[in-house]
């Protein structure tokens, strides 16, 4: 996500700044950032200083509250638009957010703290050096995030309760979003030399490559286990179109997770899963001409009896937004055309995401920046509408991308 800058990176490819060309200029970075600011700060101007922004669906604006996933995005989102243009009333308007948010520090019942706080905090802490403010909520969130791991299944557990599609309680419930909270875990433990933060990311991450991959590198979206002694009991989808689909933004968490975990380690078999992730992504049969991709890679298999059919065919562009963030980061890690190759797919998807019908024009979709995401078509819930943690991604891949076009490291130390 970010990178908080308190230790030397322990990935030396870091910094080998790729010699690829570039294909997208300054000014592009410059026109869509100054359009998301407006768009930003049109939302900052329409809702309470209490609400933190989810989504936007028929004309009025949806906010789940601060022990939501997602309430991390939205102040880290105007945190990178103030790192880009230096207005001070971004700056503000994200500690206003972050008071409302503090409390989730100790939340020991959700999974997702990297979200809710790395996101948020962790950029306040990288772009004012105050850790008087940051640094207390950022190792008390992560000493409650620790509590849900356990040394049988050697993994986080994601969910306290509820059913799977057969009805079936949840055991022990591990799912492929919990990589993308490995980071708030790794450089929390730099901050405070307390390696046992580090131990439990890496573990899961291991424990994830093993049970989580299909021999093509797609991934499952849950592996439920046994908590007593780390068997599998089953391996499942929630929000995908089938258990043995490849539920599309399942499969960039997997791959920003595991460059991310490359970064923080140096373990060349986080790069080599990454490397083969991104290959199973980018060749997909089933990926469209612009790079959008459908909310499900394999939702040409459901078939009209599938309850889902006829959404089958909606594009989800928070997968897009991450999947490109994450490529230009692999790129660094990465040589000749091999590097070329993730940076011009990550180019066509910014493009793609700064164009109709992707991009909102100013003021539309309540000020969310962009249009078309899909939360979860089976929950029936934020499907095809703009999602606050699309717009994070976005604005965060064109931060990366300006980095680049300066000749400097993608994640800023």
């Amino acid at each position: 996500m970010i990178g908080l800058g308190l230790q030397a990176i322990s990935c030396s490819s870091q910094k080998n700044l790729t010699t690829a060309k570039l294909g997208l200029n300054k000014e592009f970075v410059k026109t869509n950032l100054e359009d998301a600011h407006k768009q930003i700060n049109y939302l900052a101007s329409s809702i309470q200083e209490s609400d933190i922004p989810t989504t936007f669906k028929d004309g009025k604006y949806v906010n789940w509250g601060s022990s939501w996933w997602c309430s991390g995005f939205y102040p880290g989102t105007v945190l990178y638009l103030y790192e880009y243009t230096k207005d001070e009333k971004l700056l503000n308007e994200a500690k206003r957010k972050l008071k409302h948010l503090e409390k989730e520090k100790n939340n020991k019942g959700t999974h997702d703290l990297g979200f809710m706080l790395y996101c948020s905090f962790g950029n306040a802490l990288r772009l004012t050096g105050d850790s008087t403010a940051y640094k207390g909520v950022l190792s008390t969130g992560a000493a409650s995030l620790a509590t849900r791991f356990h040394e049988a299944p050697k993994t986080i557990r994601s969910w306290d309760g509820g059913k799977n599609w057969d009805g079936q309680p949840w055991t022990y419930p591990v799912i492929i979003d919990n990589m993308m909270n490995l980071e708030f875990l790794t450089e929390v433990s730099k901050m405070t030399g307390d390696k046992r933060f580090r131990d439990i990311a890496i573990r899961h991450a291991n424990t994830t490559m093993v049970n989580h991959y299909r021999k093509d590198y797609s991934s499952y979206h849950v592996v439920d286990y046994n908590p007593d002694n780390g068997s599998i009991i089953s391996r499942k989808t929630a929000q995908g179109a089938f258990d043995e689909s490849a539920w599309a933004r399942g499969q960039a968490w997997g791959l920003y997770g595991y460059t991310m975990m490359y970064r923080e380690t140096g373990e060349k078999k986080y790069l080599e899963q990454a490397r083969n992730i991104a290959k199973f992504y980018l060749n997909h049969p089933n990926l469209p001409k612009d790079l959008i991709p459908y909310w499900d890679m394999d939702q040409n298999k459901l078939t009209k009896e599938s309850k889902y059919y006829n959404q089958k065919d909606l594009r989800d562009v928070s997968t897009a937004a991450v999947t490109a963030s994450a490529l230009l980061e692999l790129a660094q890690y990465t040589k000749g055309s091999e590097s070329q190759l993730y940076i011009s797919k990550a180019e066509q998807m910014l493009k793609s995401l700064s164009s109709k019908p992707y991009k909102a024009d100013y003021k539309e979709a309540g000020g969310y920046i962009l249009k078309h995401s899909v939360g979860s078509i089976p929950h029936k819930t934020e499907v095809d509408v703009p999602l606050t943690y699309a717009d994070y991604y976005y604005v965060e891949a064109l931060i990366r991308y300006d980095r680049m076009l300066n000749g400097e490291k993608v994640i800023k130390q």
